[in-house]
């Protein structure tokens, strides 16, 4: 078995609370920054990557570090997002108010990058995209007077985000198709219409950060977690084995199948273990297993809204990092 006294420093998860196993030699909890010695041991390994989806893991550094990144790709690298809606005709039974709100909340394909943050109070095309919306409920012509439902009876019934049109402004036609900055999933229902329903919308899009406006946050999730690690003490068999598989989440605890025909607990994947501490429920197994969490191994999880790819989102974080930086170093070199 495996002892928890080595390089990695280490929180203990104890049945009613947690402790700290630091090992002797320094670690980047207590060294003091060097980038010489973050560069020998930072690594970044991606675990999986599905559209817009990214698991990957950040070793070697502080968890302040790690935290910064997380909160930077929350609030701080920019989306473009619905920020002003003209309403010239709304007789729908949404609320001005709310229908705004709703169409702020519809994730745009535009690639923040190419635009610059709006400084006057008048628009254009290099920091602005505008769209529309038209449409309006009628009862439809070939109606079905046997069908019940609602598409056979009435025409635009329902408002989706695929009617929003996009409007070039000045030479923007010459640069994007609509297809590279119209929103990112056609499917989403924005309001509900019957007969004397319309709406006539013109709807502005800027650019902005997730510390202003939700809306702007680049991200639907930015997540990290310490990477789990689970040593079993000693051997266990039987229907203790299967007890104690049952104690932690499928896949980490599997069954092995001796010679003499019985089952052998062994640890298959404790990565995605959910910290349950259920084991401490048995008396008899509460003793077989030692649970920590490596203190600079993060797991982060990255699911973009869709106008930029996970990996891009971290790319631009940390560059907004070196840029906060570069500024405050810049503001000390003038004291």
């Amino acid at each position: 078995m495996q002892s928890i006294n080595d390089y990695k420093p280490r929180i203990i998860l104890n049945e009613y609370n947690i402790t700290q196993n630091l090992p002797s030699a320094p670690t980047v909890l207590d060294e003091t920054f060097n980038i010489k010695k973050l560069k020998k041991i930072f690594r970044i390994v991606i675990v999986r990557y599905e559209n817009m989806e990214m698991e990957f893991d950040v070793i070697g550094i502080h968890p302040f570090i790690a935290n910064t990144f997380r909160r930077l790709m929350l609030s701080d690298v920019p989306s473009m997002a619905i920020e002003k809606v003209h309403i010239y005709n709304n007789t729908s039974i949404i609320q001005d108010e709310v229908l705004a709100h709703r169409l702020g909340l519809v994730p745009l394909k535009a690639d923040p990058r190419l635009f610059q943050f709006k400084q006057d109070a008048e628009d254009n095309e290099l920091d602005t995209l505008e769209f529309e919306l038209k449409i309006k409920c009628i009862r439809s012509k070939d109606e079905n007077k046997d069908s019940s439902r609602i598409d056979d009876i009435y025409k635009n019934s329902n408002v989706y985000s695929k009617q929003i049109k996009w409007v070039p402004k000045g030479n923007q036609l010459d640069s994007f198709k609509e297809s590279d900055v119209g929103t990112v999933h056609d499917d989403i229902l924005i309001a509900k219409l019957r007969p004397g329903h319309e709406l006539d919308l013109k709807l502005l899009a800027v650019k902005g950060i997730g510390r202003d406006h939700a809306k702007f946050s680049p991200v639907a999730t930015a997540f990290y977690r310490l990477l789990p690690d689970i040593r079993l003490t000693r051997e266990v068999k039987g229907e203790a084995a299967e007890r104690l598989q049952k104690c932690f989440s499928p896949g980490v605890i599997g069954l092995r199948h001796t010679k003499d025909g019985n089952k052998v607990a062994v640890v298959n994947n404790a990565r995605y273990d959910s910290s349950s501490r259920n084991v401490f429920r048995y008396d008899d197994l509460k003793d077989a297993v030692i649970m920590t969490k490596v203190q600079d191994h993060f797991i982060f999880n990255i699911e973009s809204v869709g106008a930029l790819k996970p990996d891009v989102i971290f790319i631009e974080a940390v560059k907004t990092l070196k840029d906060k930086c570069l500024s405050l170093l810049s503001e000390l070199e003038q004291i």
